[in-house]
């Protein structure tokens, strides 16, 4: 008798945003049914704040709620521990430490989680680390591989288009405006598509720093900070230097309280100059007003200064 295959769960948050497309194609090639917790709402991220300790960041907060949302709905919550792409190309140390402080804190649920080693230090690149899955997943080693590449190539189709859906943008009229920010606060509901919302309401056009060719940013990255280790951060301090002479302003979106974004917002508003720019922080509090004051403000700037005010 065939044993029957188990159904995974995957937390909204994080990491979902920028592996979504594989991870979903992967489990679909092998005939594994996928369950994804609900969007971002308020009794999510107070559920989350409750697991978390009071010095963790907004973003880790909102993935511990939708981990908790997906308790009891799926036989694993898939959760992967990724390390670095390579020297100097590291991950913040919440992507490292997430497996392990999501078990700890859900000990008691009796809910099984399932992770994979993605290193490259240490020789575990993306594709063995998702075929490592495949005992727990009950099929072969063979069976995961072929199921990698297809939805690999999935993947790599679908974020090419959207890339170029981004760069067709550039040839409109009006006011362009480049947010820098995580996958996961600026596609959230709940945090970042709040920004995103009310600028396209306002007639402005949106792009993002992270929505390019990832190979040619990391190349790119350099001219803003030759140092800077953290892999995303790269990427954004790339799309950066491809897009800030095609826009009318940039905005700097983190989440309370990022380290890593902390830094390299630093190193963005001291080496990107002529252009007007906004950072702002998005925290645990309800309430949009205060957002869309400074957004408004932050457009009438950028026309007074384009003499359309």
């Amino acid at each position: 008798m065939e044993k029957e295959k188990p159904v995974i769960g995957l937390p909204r948050a994080m990491l979902y945003y920028r592996y979504r497309v594989l991870w979903r194609a992967f489990f679909q090639e092998l005939g594994i049914e996928v369950v994804v917790s609900p969007p971002t709402d308020r009794e999510i991220l107070e559920r989350g704040m409750e697991a978390a300790i009071d010095e963790a960041c907004l973003s880790l907060k909102l993935c511990l709620g939708h981990v908790r949302a997906l308790i009891g709905r799926c036989d694993y919550i898939l959760v992967p521990r990724v390390s670095n792409f390579g020297h100097h190309r590291s991950m913040c140390t919440r992507f490292e430490a997430l497996p392990d402080l999501v078990r700890n804190v859900f000990r008691s649920s009796g809910q099984e989680f399932l992770s994979y080693d993605l290193d490259e230090l240490q020789k575990k690149d993306e594709e063995a680390a998702l075929v490592s899955l495949a005992p727990a997943l009950g099929c072969t080693a063979k069976e995961a591989k072929r199921a990698y590449k297809a939805a690999k190539k999935a993947e790599q189709a679908q974020y090419k288009a959207r890339v170029q859906r981004q760069e067709q943008l550039l040839k409109g009229e009006g006011i362009k405006i480049l947010i820098a920010a995580h996958s996961y606060l600026i596609e959230d509901p709940y945090l970042g598509r709040t920004v995103t919302d009310y600028l396209e309401q306002a007639g402005v056009t949106v792009l993002r720093a992270d929505l390019v060719d990832r190979d040619q940013a990391l190349k790119k990255s350099r001219e803003l900070s030759p140092t800077c280790k953290w892999e995303i951060s790269q990427e954004i301090l790339g799309g950066i230097v491809h897009y800030r002479d095609q826009v009318d302003g940039i905005i700097l979106l983190s989440a309370f309280p990022c380290g890593p974004d902390a830094m390299v917002n630093e190193i963005i508003t001291r080496r990107v100059k002529g252009k007007p720019m906004l950072t702002m922080v998005l925290d645990s509090q309800s309430g949009t007003a205060g957002v869309e004051t400074r957004l408004e403000s932050f457009i009438d700037i950028i026309r007074l200064k384009e003499g359309k005010l």
